[in-house]
């Protein structure tokens, strides 16, 4: 089994779009969305996640369907984490 290498371009690349995305999910915190900062907030830590998991974690470069499960599993829990907000909220008493 052949090891994949990563340059360390890719890895600070992916470092500063971990770095962005972290000030990006801080920047909503401040905007008025409503409901949809949880959803928001989620979906870029999803994100992060899949980048962490595939290229930290060189998932990337192990076969097609080690990725394909990553991130299905990746878009599972977050509809499930979505899911799961979405139904304490709306069972919340005013």
């Amino acid at each position: 089994m052949s090891e994949h290498v990563v340059s360390a371009k890719t890895y600070i690349a992916v470092w500063l779009t971990l770095l962005v995305l972290t000030g990006v999910t801080a920047g909503v915190a401040f905007i008025n969305l409503g409901p949809f900062n949880t959803i928001v907030a989620l979906v870029i830590a999803t994100f992060k996640a899949l980048l962490v998991v595939l290229i930290f974690m060189h998932v990337k470069y192990t076969s097609e369907k080690m990725v394909k499960v990553v991130v299905v599993s990746a878009v599972f829990f977050l509809l499930l984490l979505l899911g799961l907000s979405l139904a304490d909220y709306t069972t919340r008493l005013l």
